[in-house]
Order: structure tokens, then C-alpha cells, then sequence
């Protein structure tokens, strides 16, 4: 997180030297300053974070697309004369274990049409989520773990 705040002044200091604070002149200045911390390297631009910042932006990408996808999916499903829903409530085993992981996978389910985040344990181990076609609950699991969960642990471990 140092880093990118420190990329952050970098992209500011960037802007006040070249007199513009338009929107691409900030977009440059954070990319020189990303740069400049990957040639720095020692402490503040290990190659971890640019890491980090691609498996995030990764992770809103993931997001976008799941969110457009299942928009679909809803909408043609309401729009269709014979709806055949098995709606109902799954448990989802955790993989991530940090509060801050937890709440963003609760949100991006619950921010994605189709499924809702219910509860999670006491033990913070399950999550349990509310589908609107929980016909093949099993495949569910595997699309939150292996899209969501997967890229959330990749950004923030």
C-alpha cells in the first residue's frame, strides 16, 4: 500500500511540474512513477507491486465481465415466457480467511444479479448465498472459487 500511495504522489508531483492536471497527464504520470519504482525496485518497487496492481486491476476485470454476464443472464431469464427457477440458499466453504477478503467476496457476489450473500458464520468459514436458479448449486461454488475467490486471494496475498 506504500507503494501505491507512493506512486500516487509520483503521479502528482508529475502533474504540478508539467502544469496540467488533465486527465491523461495524470494517467502518464502514474505510469512514469510506476516505472520509476520498478527501476528503484528496494523498498518501494519490488516487482510485487506491480503485481499487485495488475492482479487488481485483474480482479475489476473479472468483475466487470461477471457483472455484464449475469446482467444477461438475469434479464433473458425474466424475459422469457416460461421461467423454470429453482431459487434458493447454498453454503459456500471459504477459502479466504481475512475480514477485508471476506467483505469483498460477500459484495461481489452480492453486487453480481442473480445471487445475494446471506450470512457468513460465526467461524467465518462459510458464506451462505442466495441464488435465483440454484438448480446445480455445485457448479455455483466452483465459479465463485475459481473466478472471485481465486483472483481476491491473488490480489491481496
Amino acid at each position: 500500500m506504500i507503494a501505491l500511495l507512493l506512486n500516487l504522489l509520483l503521479a502528482i508531483a508529475w502533474a504540478a511540474l508539467s502544469g496540467s492536471t488533465s486527465a491523461h497527464n495524470l494517467v502518464l504520470g502514474f505510469a512514469l512513477g510506476a516505472l520509476a519504482l520498478f527501476l528503484v525496485r528496494e523498498p518501494f518497487g519490488s516487482k510485487a507491486y506491480l503485481w499487485r496492481l495488475w492482479a487488481i486491476t485483474s480482479l475489476a476485470l473479472l468483475f466487470i465481465k461477471e457483472l455484464a454476464m449475469s446482467a444477461i443472464k438475469v434479464a433473458t431469464t425474466v424475459l422469457s415466457p416460461k421461467m423454470n427457477l429453482k431459487p434458493g440458499i447454498f453454503a459456500f466453504p471459504l477459502t479466504v480467511d481475512r475480514d477485508f477478503e471476506i467483505t469483498l467476496l460477500a459484495n461481489m457476489i452480492t453486487l453480481t444479479p442473480g445471487t445475494l450473500s446471506v450470512d457468513v458464520s460465526d467461524d467465518h468459514k462459510t458464506l451462505y448465498v442466495h441464488a435465483l436458479d440454484c438448480a446445480d448449486p455445485d457448479a455455483i461454488r466452483r465459479d465463485i472459487a475459481n473466478g472471485f475467490e481465486r483472483k481476491i486471494m491473488e490480489a491481496f496475498r
